[in-house]
């Protein structure tokens, strides 16, 4: 395994561990279990081998979506939520399918890429991306299936499909969706709510998101060296979740935020250091091919929802309901991260599989 990916998957459990002591010390308990059980996660899906995962990917990409249409139906979702389904429950699980569906997504393109190449055109491509992302968009979850439909593009570059192909597709799909966002906005009306109040042209809607300005508070008041867990601070809403950055930064300060943005640069480093070897295996074989498109694929989905849920922190995007990777409290997410992590752990042993003799040129 990847020393790498292990030391950025201890320091992001760590840090989650002592950003939810901070911010929800009653359950710390039940999150130091889900972060044991990620990593757990990650040590078993490291041991598959990338063809494994590529044989399994349009099974593992078919449960997915029945997931997602059963949320519609059988969802569950908070009392203020306003008819929004995200979750579902089996006893005392509790889930977000649509996290499943961003990994399987992922093995399904990368099953496809593997197989079929990249010189085919995009329909077949561009139903996969369109169909997970729109029963995302139902539920209604417009964070996720931004981040979904960014994912799908991503996986498509790094599988080698040309620029201007891509910049077609996305041109093509920008057209076809204009006619339908302004009823979709009109059906959700608190889409737009919390852009204008992010935008501070809704002041009832920008009151109610003074937890970003709180969560700013913390960041300063944790200084270079931070305050410790067990310093008195304000409550306030998602601070464990959503915002728990700022929980991390009030404990550890600048340094414990540095370490973590750290982690995830160990993440995009590992990543791209599989794509690049994966290049100069010759002959290059479809598995090869696929691994390194898993690699990349699973790296996008955890680095560009830890850059959603930052920006937000940040007071860069609206309010998201994004949580951070391997960090926030939750279950779905961090089982899912956990699982991507091993894939990547799994892409980068077959790459040196292929040829050990490249280590030596790193």
């Amino acid at each position: 395994m990847s020393v790498q990916l292990l030391i950025a998957q201890l320091l992001l459990l760590i840090l989650g561990l002592i950003g939810v002591a901070t911010a929800a010390p009653e359950k710390i308990l039940d999150h130091g279990g889900k972060a044991l059980l990620a990593l757990c996660v990650t040590f078993l899906a490291a041991q598959v081998r990338p063809r494994t995962y590529l044989k399994l990917a349009p099974y593992a990409w078919g449960v997915t979506l029945l997931l997602l249409v059963l949320t519609l139906f059988a969802g569950k979702g908070a009392a203020e939520s306003g008819g929004v389904k995200r979750w579902l429950e089996f006893g005392p699980v509790r889930f977000q399918p649509s996290e499943l569906a961003k990994l399987g997504l992922v093995l399904q393109l990368a099953s496809f890429f593997s197989r079929r190449g990249v010189q085919n055109k995009l329909i077949s491509v561009t139903a996969m991306i369109l169909l997970t992302t729109g029963l995302v968009l139902l539920e209604p979850d417009l964070g996720t299936s931004v981040l979904t439909f960014g994912l799908g593009v991503v996986v498509m570059f790094a599988a080698g499909v040309r620029f201007s192909n891509i910049g077609g597709f996305l041109l093509a799909l920008t057209l076809l969706a204009l006619p339908l966002a302004d009823r979709y906005l009109s059906a959700h009306p608190y889409i737009l709510a919390r852009v204008f109040g992010h935008l501070g042209r809704d002041e009832q809607v920008a009151v109610g998101l003074d937890q970003i300005g709180m969560a700013h508070r913390d960041l300063q008041l944790g200084g270079l060296w931070g305050q410790g867990p067990d310093a008195p601070r304000w409550t306030y809403f998602a601070a464990h979740t959503d915002l728990i950055v700022a929980s991390v930064g009030f404990a550890t300060g600048l340094l414990g935020v540095t370490m973590l943005l750290f982690a995830y640069w160990l993440i995009v480093s590992t990543a791209l250091q599989v794509a690049q070897l994966a290049t100069r295996v010759r002959p290059m074989r479809p598995e090869i091919h696929g691994a390194s498109i898993l690699a990349s694929g699973a790296m996008f989905m955890i680095v560009g929802q830890a850059l959603v849920n930052l920006a937000v922190a940040a007071g860069l995007f609206p309010v998201t309901g994004v949580p951070l990777p391997m960090v926030s409290y939750g279950f779905s997410s961090m089982l899912t991260m956990g699982l991507a992590m091993g894939i990547i752990h799994s892409a980068m042993r077959e790459v040196y599989r292929a040829q050990p003799a490249l280590a030596d040129g790193l």
